[in-house]
């Protein structure tokens, strides 16, 4: 009798476990998927009990998502509009978790120092008007490569994306000839250009066709081993991305908006990395689920004390102090 009084127990002890766990679903940006890659497993290791599934979809999916309800929360690098935030039957927080970069990465063959591209020759490279790599309007700014006579590949995301929406974001406020062609968004219609899906697609196209260029944050630049670029910036220096400079970037906003929407591209400062963002989760308020909910507001707790402290390894810059608490008011909302 004991012994099957101790059996019921420890098969009891075994079911536990199962029964009590909780399964968060997410989708979205593939720019900071790295990081969120990280924390979810670090979170997990922390609290065994809750799992957390990330699908890196790019930015345009992860909205789709939400707003349909087929997910717990999504992600994007590019926010919502006021049209998108009207359709959704709950109200929807953007909450900032990370400050990233998006990079030109580039393939030339021959060159292999770093390359400085100004905001006209990156406007006209995307726009199709300037084609090879021995333009004088690349060249100007690099006499110190000699460029090969080189036929420009261009390559952009073919999924609806936050890094472009980042890009294109800053390509529209330097150059008035792209802001009227092409415009913003995370879906554009190119002028020129092969497509690669998500970041990873864009960097392996990259990597392996001689004369590309493409735009990729800043991880899978660094991952893949691929040349990029500085840029020059709102007060004429050129600046490559690093911690430091995105973070100058997000030093240029003096006032926060109340629902964080915000662009830092093409920041003022001498030391601001030009095409830099936030990055964000898009949590429903209310959510379908109460012990849900709960789980949300309490990552989202551990992912500003915590999860901040993680970030300069995936070469990703932790939001400022001042956002960081106005993040800690916010989550107040989620339940």
């Amino acid at each position: 009798m004991i012994r099957r009084i101790a059996l019921f127990l420890l098969c009891l002890s075994l079911a536990l476990p199962a029964l009590a766990q909780t399964t968060l679903n997410g989708a979205g940006a593939t720019f900071p998927n790295p990081m969120y890659s990280k924390w979810f497993s670090e979170y997990h290791n922390a609290h065994p009990d809750i799992q957390i599934n990330y699908q890196p979809i790019g930015s345009g999916g992860g909205i789709r998502q939400v707003l349909a309800g087929t997910v717990d929360f999504g992600a994007t690098d590019g926010p919502m509009s006021d049209e998108q935030l009207a359709q959704s039957k709950v109200k929807i927080l953007h909450v900032p978790t990370v400050l990233g970069a998006v990079v030109p990465a580039y393939n030339v063959p021959g060159v292999s120092g770093e390359v400085k591209f100004t905001p006209e020759a990156l406007a006209g490279i995307f726009l199709g008007k300037i084609t090879n790599w021995n333009d004088k309007a690349i060249g100007s700014a690099n006499p110190e490569h000699k460029f090969p006579d080189q036929p420009i590949v261009v390559v952009h995301r073919s999924d609806g994306s936050g890094t472009t929406y980042i890009f294109t974001d800053y390509l529209s406020k330097v150059s008035p000839e792209w802001a009227g062609i092409a415009g913003k968004g995370t879906s554009i219609k190119w002028p020129v250009g092969l497509g690669g899906k998500g970041n990873e697609g864009v960097a392996g196209v990259v990597r392996q066709m001689q004369g590309a260029i493409g735009y990729v944050e800043l991880i899978y630049a660094v991952q893949n081993k691929i040349p990029y670029g500085s840029v020059k910036n709102a007060a004429g220096t050129f600046v490559k991305a690093s911690l430091e400079s995105v973070t100058a970037a997000a030093g240029s906003v003096k006032t926060m908006p109340a629902d964080f929407r915000v662009s830092i591209t093409n920041a003022p400062g001498k030391d601001a990395y030009p095409i830099a963002s936030f990055t964000w989760l898009l949590i429903p308020a209310q959510s379908k689920d109460a012990a849900k909910g709960k789980i949300i507001a309490d990552f989202l707790t551990w992912m500003v004390d915590d999860g901040q402290k993680m970030t300069a390894a995936l070469t990703y810059a932790p939001l400022p102090d001042s956002v960081a608490q106005k993040v800690k008011d916010e989550i107040k909302q989620v339940r």
